[in-house]
């Protein structure tokens, strides 16, 4: 008999369904049908399977754990010694309206991919394992992102995370799934999941040019290296060009993703008279950069210029106005690599999978002026 403990892709095997059904046949039986969840009783018997992630992790064959790395987070930049202490006391603290600084881009992305990475393998009764590429170099990324493909069934890599070289490298040991891009030499051999960045920023471009006749635009792009930032602007051009305007006239400001830097940029056109009919930013958080500056500085939005961004974080709903934006369903790419990556565990030899979640233009004050709560939606 094998001294191996059983795992629950063995489970799946021997009862001849899928993993997910396993999941739900362990965590919610009345979820599943009688006929399959005797199937799955009597392989967990005949395995003898213990359904425990201490279980889990000590099979030989499958552990049970899906990896996810992710590129270095802006915190880290920050990140002090921590002393465990103990103090019974309550302080009390101003805090200021204003901040000179905001919230970092990177988190306000990779929180909710995280979390619906956190949200799918919990569903599917597997783990997951996290770790950051730490500003490391391509030597130590490799070794870092090797042994973590030691200790996982897959991997899941956020795009710009490792060298393109590295990813050869993982490739060949455990199935990899890329998020948001793959090496663009080899784009058809990984499976990928992505948003339609492209559609969603040429449909917002069209918008404001049928509905509010604009034709002076501005463009705040991302860092040259982002996949997504040149997805944006791509879409930025094919919606200028669809409407007869040369995209070669408008002029582009590179602010990295960042608050601050876009905040920066629109102080400086504002000083320089330079302010165009809308300001279309290649994220959010460059958005609410911008919309501090002209507030500001005392300029009227949508009145004076229009603001847009791309993404759909809680800020840009809360800021005032609320920003026009292309929200992308960021937490639901998280359960989409997740997913993706149990197909190519359950189905190896499968072709690569190209996975594409659709994008949602949400039209706000910062476009659209006073927005009344009766006011029918518009077929966009």
């Amino acid at each position: 008999m094998s001294s191996k403990k059983p795992t629950v892709y063995d489970v799946a095997k021997e009862a001849g369904v899928s993993i997910a059904s396993v999941s739900r046949a362990l965590r919610k039986p009345e979820s599943v049908r009688p006929a399959t969840r005797e199937l799955i009783d009597r392989a967990i018997e005949r395995l003898g399977y213990v359904p425990s992630g201490s279980a889990q992790s000590l099979a030989a064959r499958r552990t049970g754990v899906i990896g996810l790395f992710m590129s270095n987070l802006d915190e880290l930049d920050d990140l002090q010694d921590f002393t465990l202490s103990s103090v019974d006391d309550a302080r009390v603290k101003i805090d200021p309206t204003h901040h000179t600084d905001y919230h970092r881009n990177d988190s306000l992305y990779y929180d909710q991919v995280l979390r619906g990475c956190e949200l799918e393998t919990w569903r599917r009764g597997l783990s997951l394992m996290v770790n950051l590429g730490l500003d490391r170099n391509e030597k130590g990324l490799t070794q870092l992102a090797g042994e973590m493909a030691g200790k996982v069934d897959g991997l899941i890599v956020m795009a710009r995370s490792v060298p393109d070289s590295t990813l050869e490298f993982l490739k060949r040991r455990v199935p990899v799934v890329m998020v948001a891009d793959a090496p663009s030499d080899n784009e058809a051999g990984y499976d990928l999941v992505r948003v339609s960045n492209r559609k969603g920023m040429r449909k917002l471009v069209q918008h404001l040019i049928d509905t509010h006749h604009v034709d002076d635009f501005a463009y705040i792009a991302g860092p040259d290296d982002s996949p997504d930032n040149h997805k944006r602007y791509v879409g930025f051009c094919e919606g200028l060009r669809s409407r007869d305007i040369n995209p070669e006239t408008v002029p582009i400001y590179r602010a990295g993703f960042s608050f601050t830097v876009a905040r920066t940029i629109t102080l400086d056109m504002v000083t320089r008279h330079k302010i165009p009919r809308a300001l279309v930013c290649a994220n959010d958080q460059m958005a609410l950069g911008v919309c501090k500056a002209l507030t500001d500085s005392n300029i009227r939005i949508p009145q004076d210029v229009i603001v847009t961004g791309f993404d759909g974080i809680k800020e840009s709903e809360t800021n005032a106005p609320r920003i026009t934006t292309v929200s992308q369903p960021m937490r639901n790419l998280g359960r989409a690599a997740v997913s993706t990556m149990v197909q190519r565990l359950e189905n190896p030899d499968a072709e690569p999978y190209a996975i594409e979640l659709p994008v949602t233009l949400l039209l706000r004050e910062s476009s659209e002026g006073e927005i009344s709560k009766k006011r029918p939606a518009t077929n966009i």
